[in-house]
């Protein structure tokens, strides 16, 4: 891993930011675009972005960089983290910390675990995340918990996506069997018809590789700027997010993304992926051609380029001298 106490050179990442994305310009396999809803279905697969962030606030771009997109998945980093700070460790009383095995819309995998979801990154799990963070609703009004959080993160107003939202309210039949399958087992305190309209608001969020890059500056952890045990407790728990991102956040390719990518990261079916370098970057890419795992086909080979070049990896470098 480089130098913890400098952040990396910016000339020499804008450098290699544009090799990469001049690279993944001429890459012939880009994925497919998701079907589950026609919104996201009539992507371009030809838009790509990339975004780092360093420890330093320094902002490297390349690519479609500002152009938005919806979160999707994504947006369970960000719902984790508010149930983290409100509830601490009794977050997991509810709620797993596991891989799954099976597909992140599973039924049979919650019923078998009596309503139990594996891990907060899988869709029970998310609702169940969801369902916490409703208690300390103020009014009857749909909640937009998460993106109040990001607009604090990066300190700009964020759209929601109405036409996503209506779209995902009329395709989330399994999403619905799967908050009616936890409020059976009493893991569902609400009603089903709150929790699901705080979720579908929560994935139609738009943002850039940019704003998403900001946003993810928390999961940095190491800080400069304090050593408050308020500041640790942010610290421990960015890390703890990190490490269920490393191992369940990339549906069921997140043991090949580790192998290849060595980096924690969480992607949404829209084509974005956020990942972290620990104590030194946050990075967000997009391109919205999915690979057979739905996670973004050139986003990940970007991504693997790279923490190659710059020799990033939780598993340690491979090379001395950086």
């Amino acid at each position: 891993m480089a130098d913890r106490e400098q952040g990396p050179d910016p000339q020499r990442l804008a450098r290699l930011l544009e090799d990469i994305v001049s690279e993944t310009a001429e890459t012939a396999e880009r994925g497919e675009t998701t079907d589950y809803l026609p919104e996201l279905a009539e992507g371009d697969v030809e838009q790509f972005g990339l975004v780092v962030v360093t420890c330093e606030d320094e902002i490297v771009a390349a690519g479609d960089a500002d152009e938005p997109f919806t979160l999707q998945s994504i947006s369970k980093v960000f719902s984790l983290a508010l149930a983290l700070e409100a509830y601490g460790d009794e977050v997991w009383e509810r709620v797993g910390r596991e891989p799954s095995g099976d597909p992140y819309n599973s039924i049979t995998d919650l019923e078998s675990h009596k309503g139990y979801p594996r891990n907060p990154f899988i869709n029970p799990g998310a609702l169940v995340v969801l369902d916490m963070l409703l208690a300390g609703r103020r009014s009857d009004e749909v909640p937009d918990f998460v993106r109040d959080y990001l607009v604090e993160l990066i300190g700009e107003d964020l759209a929601i996506d109405e036409n996503i939202v209506q779209s995902q309210e009329s395709a989330n039949f399994t999403n619905r069997a799967l908050a009616n399958l936890a409020k059976s087992f009493g893991n569902l305190h609400h009603a089903v018809d709150d929790v699901m309209a705080a979720y579908v608001r929560q994935c139609a969020i738009r943002v850039s590789c940019r704003q998403l890059a900001l946003a993810g500056r928390f999961l940095i952890a190491e800080r400069e700027d304090s050593d408050s045990p308020a500041a640790l407790e942010d610290e421990r728990r960015a890390r703890r997010i990190a490490s269920l991102m490393l191992t369940c956040g990339q549906y069921d390719g997140s043991g090949n993304f580790a192998y290849r990518v060595g980096l924690p990261a969480k992607s949404g079916v829209s084509g974005g992926i956020l990942a972290v370098v620990p104590n030194l970057a946050s990075i967000a890419v997009w391109s919205p051609g999915l690979d057979e795992n739905g996670n973004s086909l050139l986003g990940t080979l970007a991504l693997e380029r790279l923490s190659e070049a710059m020799d990033w990896s939780v598993f340690g470098a491979t090379r001395v001298g950086r």
